[in-house]
């Protein structure tokens, strides 16, 4: 077998992470946790303009990072990792729907050591779904690291073939809420444009010819000076759909600063990540086909940016 070889990303430093320390910003950018990023900075794997950065380093902008990320572990190298604060809100013998907290990924990555679904679930004892990618065991969809919300995960094989299959097929109802900056016009409408790996700078997607189909409808709940509570439709699942299109009508989510998000608006409502939560999620049951639908309540710290937002006016 021929040696793991690592994963290299390489990038711009984004306006609104200037002036930030290395580790923060890695973390950030990457969606690697805090201590996992400095770990990298220590071992020399951080470079900025081609020079070694400590974690505490300020970055500049306009400069350009180098990460280097060791390749993906394996469940059996990952031990059950708890996860305090996520909950299973339904189950039965064929599958699961978690309320994933912000911060935990669904599945192991290259670079992330920090929590996921999958380790969490294996930490309380339950058996998952064997099909699919060995890494991915039972994941049938994911939602970023920086997103918290309801994921639905396979127990069953027949579970894991027919949701694949359901989310191929668009079958699933998938509702989320955003804060986005400013108001979108029309107030209700439709976003439908191709997404694809960004151009220039691979750690994030963009809207381009000739990428994925991706259609996104939303409605506006409330205004406020300055931002608008929006419920969002995804017709399509494409990795960062929502916050992707959102940025391109620019309006991107608030806290959002990897597409465009003002750092000082999320700063003062107290925000760490984008205000993006996927707060519903139907779909017909792998077995029965009876539709199951579960919601989820807004975590804390979306709702008390929320309220922030709402004392502006």
């Amino acid at each position: 077998m021929s040696d793991p070889v690592p994963e290299q990303r390489a990038l711009p430093v984004p306006d609104g992470l200037a002036g930030e320390r290395a580790d923060v910003a890695i973390s950030r950018l990457l969606g690697l946790t805090r201590t996992r990023a400095a770990e990298l900075a220590a071992a020399g794997s951080v470079l900025l303009d081609g020079r070694a950065l400590d974690k505490s380093d300020r970055l500049t902008a306009g400069g350009w990072l180098e990460v280097t990320l060791p390749e993906a572990p394996t469940p059996s190298q990952l031990p059950p990792q708890p996860v305090p604060g996520m909950a299973v809100v339904y189950e039965d013998d064929d599958l699961l729907v978690v309320d994933k907290p912000v911060g935990v990924a669904a599945h192991p990555s290259p670079g992330w050591d920090g929590p996921t679904v999958i380790g969490a679930l294996a930490a309380s004892g339950y058996r998952l779904s064997t099909s699919g990618p060995a890494e991915r065991q039972g994941v049938v969809h994911r939602l970023d690291v920086g997103t918290s919300g309801l994921m639905a995960v396979a127990k069953s094989d027949l579970a894991y073939t027919a949701l694949k299959r359901a989310f191929k097929e668009r079958t699933p109802e998938k509702i989320y809420h955003a804060l986005v900056q400013g108001h979108p016009d029309p107030s209700e409408g439709t976003v439908d444009a191709p997404i694809g790996r960004h151009p220039q700078h691979s750690y994030k997607m963009a809207v381009i010819a000739g990428g994925k189909e991706s259609i996104t409808h939303y409605e506006t709940l409330e205004a406020m000076p300055g931002a608008s509570l929006l419920e969002i439709h995804l017709e399509t699942g494409r990795t960062h759909q929502i916050r992707v299109h959102m940025a391109a009508v620019r309006h991107p989510c608030v806290g959002d600063t990897t597409y465009g998000a003002d750092p000082t608006l999320g700063a003062r409502l107290g925000l760490t990540r984008q205000w993006l939560h996927a707060l519903r999620l139907g779909l017909p049951h792998p077995r029965t086909g009876e539709w199951l639908e579960v919601s989820s309540e807004y975590p804390e710290d979306l709702s008390a940016a929320l309220e922030r937002m709402r004392a502006v006016s």
